[in-house]
């Protein structure tokens, strides 16, 4: 059984994984229409699930306290519902290894350390020291396309993680370093982080270094 997410709860989880966007981004996050979004925002403003900040000439949405709780809510129905709380969960643990992987590679992408300067930023002139980490990220994002194939099986909201990955690293590859760790990009760690994210919301887990897969109530 595959799930389809209603408008309304992509639109509620669009803001969950962004963290914070505009009206626009976040219909273009799941290919919703701007009309439907925007509505859809406005209704979870009304039950206090979202508010909206402006910052200069910056706007845009983030989930209150109880849009967090109404959100996990949301992804628990559809996950009890599809029955893939362990096929998830087994994602999940396969996911970690690769996550560790993928931070050190971001640093390494970040830093190039010297004899003299052990914390020195990568200018990228070390030609061979960037195509190992690209060539890094190439084998990690080999080993993230099963794992998002077998949940876009369950819960069609996980399509495209793969691809917008290997997208963003094509980019990389073709010199525009930016692709790789830029947050205003949607960047190989862009990206990734909004997987994981995805994922510990849908088991309802915090964000922080877990030894183990657990449920929410054991933490």
């Amino acid at each position: 059984m595959t799930w389809d997410s209603s408008p309304e709860v992509l639109t509620l989880h669009a803001v969950r994984v962004l963290g914070f966007a505009d009206t626009p981004a976040v219909a273009r996050r799941y290919d919703l229409e701007p009309a439907e979004a925007d509505e859809a925002l406005e209704d979870a403003r009304a039950r206090g699930w979202v508010t909206q900040a402006r910052f200069a000439d910056l706007s845009g949405w983030s989930l209150t306290d109880a849009g967090r709780a109404e959100n996990e809510r949301q992804l628990a129905a559809e996950l009890a519902a599809v029955g893939a709380d362990a096929e998830v969960h087994a994602v999940l643990r396969e996911f970690l290894p690769l996550n560790a992987r993928l931070l050190r590679a971001c640093t390494d992408w970040q830093m190039r350390p010297t004899p003299t300067d052990p914390l020195a930023v990568n200018d990228h002139t070390d030609t061979a020291w960037d195509a190992a980490v690209l060539a890094e990220l190439e084998g990690i994002g080999r080993g993230l396309a099963p794992l998002v194939r077998r949940l876009e099986d369950l819960l069609t909201r996980f399509r495209g993680y793969d691809t917008r990955f290997r997208a963003a690293l094509r980019r990389a590859e073709a010199g525009q370093h930016g692709w790789v760790d830029r947050t205003d990009l949607d960047s190989c760690h862009r990206v990734w982080f909004e997987l994981h994210e995805d994922l510990l919301a849908t088991l309802g887990i915090d964000r922080h270094p877990h030894p183990r897969v657990r449920r929410t109530e054991e933490l």
